[in-house]
């Protein structure tokens, strides 16, 4: 068995592509109070939420019905191709994964329409360990709550 791993979740989205982009990439503190699954963020390191490779946040949240913990700090922004490179580790992280990233995709259509993209790149520990199926979950459940809260905005 496979060791490393990568998976994908895409959904349509109805907000601008622009809005919800910057909710990532710049507003990422307030996922905690849009997000019923995010139980909580705060800045670990550094003075910048957004700050590629200078900042650490620490986050507890659920996967598959269980609370998770772990650090999170940005691996790059590409604004124009409107792509955030998040790094997971630390806590409940480490204990499965060696490496565990998240790469945040917002991909806009012609038509204004556009849809968000997840993809987790990993590598277990052992093969005993599950791939992050419960994150794909976790990822649209999250998309449909953001989604909802920049129509209201």
């Amino acid at each position: 068995m496979a060791l490393t791993g990568k998976l994908s979740t895409e959904s349509a989205i109805q907000s601008p592509a622009s809005k919800f982009f910057d909710l990532l990439a710049k507003k990422l503190h307030h996922v905690q109070n849009v997000c019923e699954r995010v139980h909580a963020g705060k800045l670990h390191e550094g003075d910048d939420w957004h700050s590629v490779g200078g900042s650490v946040k620490h986050w507890t949240y659920v996967i598959d019905g269980k609370v998770i913990t772990s650090k999170e700090t940005i691996e790059s922004i590409d604004g124009q191709n409107k792509i955030v490179v998040f790094k997971l580790f630390d806590g409940d992280i480490d204990q499965r994964y060696k490496t565990f990233k998240i790469i945040f995709q917002v991909i806009e259509n012609n038509n204004g329409s556009g849809s968000a993209k997840w993809t987790v790149e990993y590598e277990k520990v052992n093969d005993d360990v599950e791939a992050p199926y419960g994150y794909m979950e976790y990822f649209d459940k999250c998309r449909k709550e953001m989604d909802a809260h920049l129509l209201q905005a």
